[in-house]
């Protein structure tokens, strides 16, 4: 990404040379990246908000092979994987052939798992672990009733989808996309919420206790409405935005029926959890799965898919690979 005259960034491929890579104890050569909400920002002609300084190397996750590394917890050959940590947006990231980071950055990609299904999951797939994890530590159960997953179409939304499903939750989820259903259910999800449902406030601050949990990555009214449906008890782990970070809610659900409301961040998370996780991925995401959200795409392709997913218009994983 670099600048032009007026201040407006616009992508461009060239070649850059390891001189010109930021400092770091780790060199990985970068085998697969991958697109979020956030690199779609990163692409646009300000930059969402997010890139400080030009010229600039999107991509906020990454996986390949440590080449060169000073530090001692990687050597040469070592597969790794990286999300968060802001690398992509203030710090280069991973729409190169190489980058260099901080070792405390990265994580061992966890035995089983190749780095193609590392991206395929990504920061998406590493939050929608995480917001299981939350829910699982505040005493979601099988057999409790259905978890609703909002935004169910999208990256976070999709592995949820496929990950309760192979763990055994009965998943509701809920897309705005007449077309989503068919994909939704071969992700395992056993109903289908339309979107305009549970997307509008009402007057009542409960309704019927329907939703055992949520992984909830829309916010706004959708969530506010949401909250007054869970089970007694039940927890809500939100992850995202997409509906308006504003929150038209009241506090009687948390009073009435002990809900609770649990804040998801992918971005620095420490390592010892960053491990778990991973390795929680590697175990109960199903890689069959996980293989039909891939969208396949090269660097030359993600001006157009940068733009693709700030309009909501990008359906389970693109796989950015860097070989092609």
């Amino acid at each position: 990404m670099e600048q032009d005259s007026e201040g407006l960034a616009a992508p461009h491929i060239r070649d850059i040379s390891e001189a010109d890579l930021p400092e770091g104890d780790v060199l990985v050569h970068v085998e697969y990246s991958t697109l979020n909400y956030k690199d779609g920002l990163c692409l646009s002609a300000k930059g969402g908000g997010l890139v400080r300084n030009y010229p600039h190397v999107p991509g906020i996750d990454f996986a390949g092979t440590v080449e060169a590394s000073d530090s001692p917890d990687f050597k040469p050959g070592d597969k790794v994987v990286l999300t968060g940590w802001r690398v992509g947006e203030v710090r280069w990231g991973g729409y190169a052939e190489k980058a260099r980071v901080k070792s405390e950055w990265l994580v061992p990609l966890p035995e089983g798992l190749t780095t193609r299904q590392a991206m395929a999951v990504g920061t998406a797939g590493f939050t929608a672990m995480l917001a299981i994890m939350a829910l699982e530590d505040h005493g979601l159960k099988h057999g409790t009733g259905p978890v609703l997953v909002t935004g169910a179409s999208g990256g976070v939304g999709s592995v949820a989808t496929a990950a309760l499903a192979n763990i055994g939750y009965e998943v509701a989820a809920v897309t705005g996309r007449p077309e989503g259903g068919d994909y939704l259910k071969s992700l395992g999800a056993t109903q289908i919420v339309a979107r305009e449902e549970i997307n509008e406030t009402v007057k009542r601050p409960l309704e019927s206790e329907t939703w055992a949990g949520c992984i909830d990555a829309v916010g706004g009214p959708m969530l506010a409405r949401v909250l007054g449906q869970m089970a007694y008890g039940g927890s809500v782990a939100a992850v995202g935005l997409a509906g308006g970070a504003a929150l038209p809610a009241t506090v009687i659900p948390f009073l009435l029926r002990g809900v609770n409301l649990l804040g998801i961040d992918s971005v620095m998370q420490p390592k010892e959890k960053r491990i778990r996780c991973w390795e929680r991925v590697a175990k109960d995401v199903p890689m069959d799965k996980l293989e039909a959200m891939i969208q396949p795409a090269t660097l030359e392709d993600l001006p157009d898919l940068g733009a693709a997913i700030l309009k909501g218009g990008v359906k389970g994983r693109v796989v950015v690979d860097l070989s092609a």
